[in-house]
């Protein structure tokens, strides 16, 4: 087995920017295959790792989702707010603690129960952060307020509850294209934890 860290050398790492997350760049060298070492430089972002969950309702058949407007998927032409699991940022809290946060403040519901079903990165080639995946089950009465998030950190959120058989069908016709959220229903599929 390979040990990487023979393999790669980091010479040099460059802060280039601070301000909601931390952008570096990076000098290493890398040893490859054949034995030869090169040299590469690439750039890197850290904005913490994250959590993300899929609240489902077997019993019903549903799954809460919410709708929010992404700046960065806006720029890159995508007009309409994105569909998504409820996800946030760790900050000071462990991954089930930031579930249940996001959850009472998003969608406005209380997760008892989280399950962890995966942990990813989502952007490997150049984002450090680690997404925590979670799904839970929820019933309508584990309601308690109304969700769409804070205000005050920009967020406008719009709670969906969809049958399940609907949000895959969402993949399939682009209206979901949020990658955590599209694991996340396919991970219900594959597992049944829902009539699809």
């Amino acid at each position: 087995m390979t040990d990487w860290n023979d393999r790669v050398r980091l010479t040099e790492s460059k802060l280039l920017s601070d301000n909601w997350g931390r952008l570096h760049r990076n000098v290493f060298d890398y040893r490859r295959s054949d034995g030869t070492w090169q040299t590469q430089v690439r750039e890197t972002y850290d904005r913490g790792d994250g959590a993300a969950v899929l609240a489902y309702d077997p019993d019903r058949g549903t799954v809460l989702l919410i709708r929010q407007f992404r700046f960065p998927a806006w720029k890159r032409g995508h007009a309409e707010p994105l569909i998504e699991v409820c996800a946030g940022l760790l900050d000071a809290d462990d991954p089930v603690a930031c579930i249940r946060k996001e959850a009472e403040e998003e969608m406005g519901i209380r997760l008892d129960q989280p399950v962890r079903v995966m942990v990813s990165f989502m952007s490997p080639g150049s984002v450090v952060e680690q997404l925590h995946l979670f799904v839970a089950r929820y019933t309508p009465g584990d309601r308690n307020g109304a969700g769409g998030g804070h205000e005050d950190e920009g967020e406008d959120i719009e709670v969906l509850e969809l049958p399940f058989a609907e949000a895959l069908a969402m993949i399939d016709d682009g209206r979901i294209c949020d990658a955590k959220t599209i694991m996340l229903l396919q991970y219900a599929a594959l597992k049944g934890l829902l009539p699809a």
